[in-house]
C-alpha cells in the first residue's frame, strides 16, 4: 500500500500549496510513489486518514481553525508546517500588536458575524509539529526533500544557516558592506538562494530567523548605515514579524 499524503490549508494565501503544484514533473513522479489523499487545491476528491505525512499551510486565526488543527494532528503520522504563515503566524500576525476588535469593527459592516482570535499564531502553538519548512513562499526543492525524507524514514536535509552563506557560495558581494543597502541576510534562514542580494537588493527576511540570530548586532549595523529606530523595526515587521519578535534582545 502506498503512503498517504495530505495537504491542509488554514489562514494563508495558498502560495505554498502552489509551490507544490509548481513542481510539475517532480509532482507526477511523487504521485506515482504516494497516494495524495487530501489536497483540495488540486482536487475535490479526498480519502480518509490516517495519513503518513500531512503538509499544513497557514496560521491559526479563528476558533474553528484552533479545533480543526487538532483533528489534523490526530490523523497524521508526521505533520510538517510549510511557509511563514504556518511556522510564524505570517504577515497577518501584525495584528498581534494591534487592537483586533477595533479593526474588526472598522473593516466589517457586521463584525458580530466574524469569528476571530485576538492573534494569528503558528501551528506549533497549538499542536506538536515534526518539521517546520520556512519561506514566503517555500522553496519547492526543499519541499520535495522534506516529503522524500519522511517517506524514506530519514531526517530532512535542510540547512539552517543564514542567507549570508548563500551569498558567499554564489559569489555575491555583500550589499550592506559594499553599498550600505539594508539587508536581513545575516539573521535570516537560508532557502531562497540569496535571490535579492544577487540583484543588488537587501534580504527581506522571507524565510524567518536563522538558528541563533544575532539581532542586536544587525540592528546596530542598520543604525550605523543611517536607519532610524522606527525604520529598523519596520523592516522586521513583514512576513515573519512574530518569529523575529521572539528573537529580539531589545529591552521591554
Amino acid at each position: 500500500m502506498s503512503p498517504k499524503l495530505a495537504v491542509w490549508k488554514f489562514a494563508s494565501c495558498d502560495g505554498c500549496q502552489l509551490s507544490l503544484l509548481d513542481c510539475e514533473d517532480e509532482l507526477l513522479t511523487l504521485a506515482g510513489e504516494v497516494e495524495i489523499s487530501h489536497f483540495l487545491e488540486a482536487s475535490a476528491m479526498t480519502a480518509p486518514g490516517p495519513y503518513d505525512v500531512s503538509l499544513v499551510e497557514g496560521s491559526i486565526s479563528t476558533p474553528a481553525d484552533a479545533e480543526r488543527i487538532k483533528h489534523v494532528r490526530r490523523v497524521s503520522r508526521r505533520l510538517v508546517t510549510i511557509g511563514a504563515c504556518a511556522t510564524a503566524g505570517g504577515i497577518q500576525a501584525l495584528r498581534n500588536y494591534a487592537d483586533t476588535e477595533e479593526y474588526r469593527s472598522v473593516v466589517y459592516a457586521k463584525p458580530e458575524y466574524v469569528a476571530t482570535l485576538a492573534g494569528s499564531t503558528p501551528i506549533s502553538a497549538h499542536v506538536p509539529v515534526d518539521f517546520e519548512l520556512r519561506g514566503c513562499p517555500i522553496d519547492r526543492s526543499q519541499l520535495l526533500e522534506v516529503i522524500s525524507a519522511y517517506l524514506a524514514g530519514r531526517k530532512p536535509g535542510i540547512p539552517s544557516h543564514p542567507v549570508c552563506f548563500e551569498c558567499k557560495m554564489r559569489g555575491t558581494v555583500c550589499v550592506m558592506v559594499a553599498h550600505g543597502t539594508p539587508c536581513l541576510g545575516p539573521v535570516t534562514h537560508t532557502g531562497c538562494g540569496a535571490i535579492c542580494p544577487a540583484y543588488g537588493r537587501g534580504c527581506y527576511g522571507c524565510f524567518g530567523p536563522a538558528t541563533r540570530p544575532n539581532m542586536g548586532s544587525l540592528k546596530t549595523w542598520l543604525g550605523n548605515i543611517g536607519m532610524s529606530r522606527p525604520e529598523v523595526d519596520r523592516v522586521f515587521s513583514t512576513f515573519n514579524v512574530a518569529a523575529f519578535e521572539e528573537q529580539t534582545d531589545d529591552p521591554p
